[in-house]
């Protein structure tokens, strides 16, 4: 019964019920239709949806950009001087009056938080401006001292808009380049911020917070059926492809 549930809801998933639908205009076109360019457009299009919106595409790309991080995961020594946090998002609420931040920039946080009381460090840093009436840095910062993070060994840097932004400015908080940086960001995320960071600094370490990447557990029907999910995935990943083209081409 468990296994019925879970395809049932994917039945519910509103990619699964777009795609569905545009089955059946596909096939509609061609009935009503001799002029079959419409048709083709249409079946290509479902070709492209479905293709960007199952589980084997989504996990491909993201383990294209996760792969580095999943068997050599560097852990932070215990002389490192920093630890960056790079913002991965923020809402505003206007009902609450208040700026929140999203999961992803959430367990980001915690995963630094984790590694300070592990090693300790002579600097936190969060990064970020974000989009919110509040900065993502200032919110960001907010929730370390809360998990424990001294005030006084907290640092918030509210100018950064992208990764190499965020490179930039954490430059001009430190005129040595030869303290040891530890960044906390996601695993599709790390490759393009080490590049940034060594640009400044010569000893950077990668500190993984969140992967996207996963061994599929579950119903193998549902694998390939198109999700909204998936499909989020496939879009965070083909973005993060482009930044890194647009990187090299800088």
């Amino acid at each position: 019964m468990e296994e019925v549930y879970t395809v049932l809801k994917g039945f519910l998933d509103p990619v699964f019920i777009v795609f569905v639908l545009l089955l059946i205009a596909f096939f509609v076109c061609v009935a009503a239709s001799k002029k079959k360019t419409g048709a083709l457009i249409l079946l290509l299009s479902i070709i492209l949806l479905y293709a960007v919106s199952i589980f084997p595409t989504a996990n491909f790309l993201c383990h294209y950009l996760e792969k580095d991080y999943i068997n050599n995961s560097s852990i932070l020594e215990q002389n490192t001087d920093v630890i960056v946090v790079l913002g991965g998002g923020s809402k505003d609420i206007n009902a609450l009056k208040n700026t929140f931040l999203t999961e992803i920039t959430a367990v980001r946080i915690l995963h630094a938080v984790e590694v300070y009381n592990k090693n300790g460090v002579k600097y936190f840093v969060c990064s970020g401006k974000g989009t919110g009436k509040i900065s993502e840095a200032l919110v960001m910062a907010r929730l370390a001292e809360k998990l424990g993070v001294p005030k006084e060994k907290i640092r918030i840097e509210d100018k950064s808009m992208n990764t190499w932004q965020n490179a930039a400015e954490l430059s001009k908080m430190f005129a040595n380049k030869n303290i040891s940086v530890g960044i906390v960001t996601s695993a599709y995320h790390m490759k393009r911020s080490e590049r940034e960071f060594k640009k400044y600094f010569n000893n950077v370490s990668p500190l993984v917070a969140t992967y996207f990447y996963s061994s599929f557990a579950g119903n193998s029907v549902v694998k390939y059926m198109p999700q909204s999910e998936d499909l989020y995935k496939t879009s965070i990943a083909l973005k993060e492809i482009a930044g890194q083209l647009w990187q090299r081409l800088k």
